[in-house]
């Protein structure tokens, strides 16, 4: 049902059995699909691009243009994947030049005060807790769980899997499969909870903490711990994860 009191531009693409409320206003080039209710006080700016299933509540704003002063106008997307639930008064920017695109997976819940910047891609299954404030071009793995008034640098890298606490401050990259916290953000073991819920075995888990184990716990530099891990532990996909995961971190990972 579209309540009469919405607007709608004649060229947005609205999909079947799409829902919205009084007072939202949906601008040209944007697309949802069907089965999307989208609440009240919802404005969804040129470029959105929101899926099947897809449920927005009152306050939200999709796709505004990118709070960076290099942003010149370009055509951008805001992408919202199926079954997603984007909660009051989030904000998610469109892309620039850099990848073209903001992107939030299937299946995630992005809870109320929420804001994902420009050019983020965030994986499915993800959630983020209250007012989790995310800068420009960062990446978030699939099933990343984020604790509410968490600050994410522009261009840290989330690996899957990860469990973040609450009120931290993301200043370097979180390795696949961990839990952190404290300040500076720490290493504090592995999601193993979460893990065995996603069915790991214990022999998959028993290998991602060994990894760790030379990472952060026998007082090994990186590249010491890099090699043992690779010389040591069984080719699985979890250990070859990491291994990419820190070679590949351009800001560093965070301490132990």
């Amino acid at each position: 049902m579209i309540h009469q009191l919405t607007h709608i531009d004649p060229k947005a693409k609205i999909g079947a059995n799409v829902s919205v409320d009084a007072f939202t206003s949906i601008h040209e080039d944007v697309e949802i699909g069907e089965g999307t209710w989208i609440g009240s006080n919802v404005t969804i700016y040129p470029g959105a691009r929101i899926g099947k299933n897809v449920r927005i509540f009152p306050g939200a704003v999709i796709s505004a243009i990118p709070q960076d002063l290099k942003f010149g106008g370009e055509t951008t997307t805001a992408e919202i994947g199926d079954n997603s639930t984007i909660r009051e008064c989030v904000t998610i920017n469109r892309g620039t030049t850099d990848k073209m695109k903001t992107v939030i997976g299937k299946n995630c819940l992005i809870m109320a005060y929420v804001h994902v910047a420009h050019d983020c891609f965030i994986g499915d299954n993800c959630i983020l807790a209250n007012a989790v404030q995310m800068a420009g071009h960062v990446t978030v793995g699939d099933f990343a769980i984020i604790g509410g008034s968490t600050a994410i640098h522009q261009f840290a890298t989330i690996g899957q899997h990860v469990m973040i606490s609450g009120g931290s401050l993301v200043r370097k990259d979180v390795p696949p499969f961990t839990k952190s916290g404290r300040e500076p953000l720490s290493y504090a073991g592995i999601n193993s909870v979460g893990l065995r819920r996603r069915n790991y075995t214990d022999e998959q888990i028993n290998i991602i903490q060994e990894a760790y184990r030379y990472l952060y716990l026998k007082g090994l530099n990186t590249n010491a711990a890099l090699a043992e891990i690779e010389s040591q532990l069984p080719n699985t996909s979890e250990r070859n994860e990491i291994l990419d995961f820190v070679k590949n971190s351009e800001r560093g990972i965070m301490k132990g």
